[in-house]
């Protein structure tokens, strides 16, 4: 009997103990299938943060794109959409242009009109040249150029109606003869104050002989430098003033009968030349920002020193 007893105590155990095993079975079963589920979620999410999709996101794609900025090329107001319009007056002279042609990239002015250029992001074929007169580069009114490149020196009567990018030239004014004028030797202002001389109407140089030289003869105007070397070379006049680049020039090529007799001491703050644009022109501070970067990588002034290279002319005396 008590084998009897102990085998059917046992069954009974056992196969509770099969149905408990089988419950408990049943009962993990939806823990791992969501287990299961779960993981190609994550491996989804994981994947959604690959660089190689993230580079692909259209948000990525914007983030990478270089920033625009008001100077950016897209964003400058040009006479011309895409096109930078330059103006200069003709004949364009040397040392600051070659051959007449400001386009050619020769000459002082007109390689540093393509290094602005470029700094601003156009390519020499996204830039044209508008001829404009000098006198008329800074008049009132409208202008038919995004800025004017043309030994134009800044001064405030002009800034009343135009604007002006930082100076990208300091220069001095200086006095041209034959070499057998009466003035041909002169070292002093007071011998120029007797002597008569010649500069074009509306530039600096006019000015320099009425403010400092003060000569007793009232100065001889010319519509043009042409007009004012034509004289010189008639007799009609001693001397003319211009600035030291284009001394340079007329005496080694126009001129050879010509000679610096000498130059002007630079006046505080020093004369310099500007590109001109109209009055409230927003290009000027992004032009300004080029002419930084120009003047801190050495380029402007080794653009300088390739086309105004000249013998240092002796200075006036008091």
């Amino acid at each position: 009997m008590s084998g009897l007893t102990t085998r059917r105590v046992l069954l009974p155990a056992l196969a509770l103990a099969s149905i408990g095993a089988l419950l408990a079975g049943c009962a993990q079963e939806p823990a791992a299938t969501a287990s299961s589920a779960a993981a190609p979620a994550a491996s989804s999410a994981a994947a959604s943060m690959a660089p190689s999709d993230a580079a692909a996101s259209p948000a990525a794609s914007a983030s990478a794109a270089p920033e625009l900025t008001a100077c950016s090329k897209e964003n400058l107001t040009l006479i011309t959409p895409g096109t930078l319009t330059i103006g200069t007056d003709t004949p364009a002279y040397p040392p600051y242009f070659s051959d007449d042609d400001p386009s050619n990239g020769e000459g002082f002015e007109s390689a540093v009109a393509y290094a602005v250029a470029d700094g601003l992001g156009f390519a020499p074929n996204e830039v044209t040249w508008a001829t404009v007169p000098f006198n008329s580069s800074y008049a009132p009114g409208d202008k038919t150029f995004d800025f004017d490149i043309n030994q134009i020196s800044i001064n405030p009567k002009r800034q009343k109606v135009v604007d002006f990018a930082d100076g990208y030239y300091t220069v001095n004014q200086a006095v041209i003869a034959l070499k057998d004028s009466p003035i041909a030797n002169a070292t002093t202002l007071a011998e120029l104050q007797a002597a008569k001389l010649g500069a074009q109407i509306g530039t600096t140089s006019l000015d320099f002989i009425n403010d400092v030289v003060q000569p007793a003869d009232q100065p001889y105007v010319y519509n043009d430098t042409n007009d004012a070397k034509s004289a010189l070379q008639n007799g009609q006049i001693d001397g003319i003033v211009v600035d030291l680049p284009t001394a340079y020039y007329i005496t080694a090529v126009e001129i050879p009968k010509g000679k610096i007799v000498g130059q002007f001491k630079a006046q505080e703050g020093g004369e310099q030349f500007g590109l001109l644009f109209a009055k409230g022109n927003p290009l000027v501070s992004c032009v300004n920002e080029v002419l930084d970067g120009l003047a801190a990588s050495g380029e402007l002034q080794a653009i300088q020193d390739e086309w105004l290279a000249g013998d240092v002319a002796p200075y006036f005396t008091e």
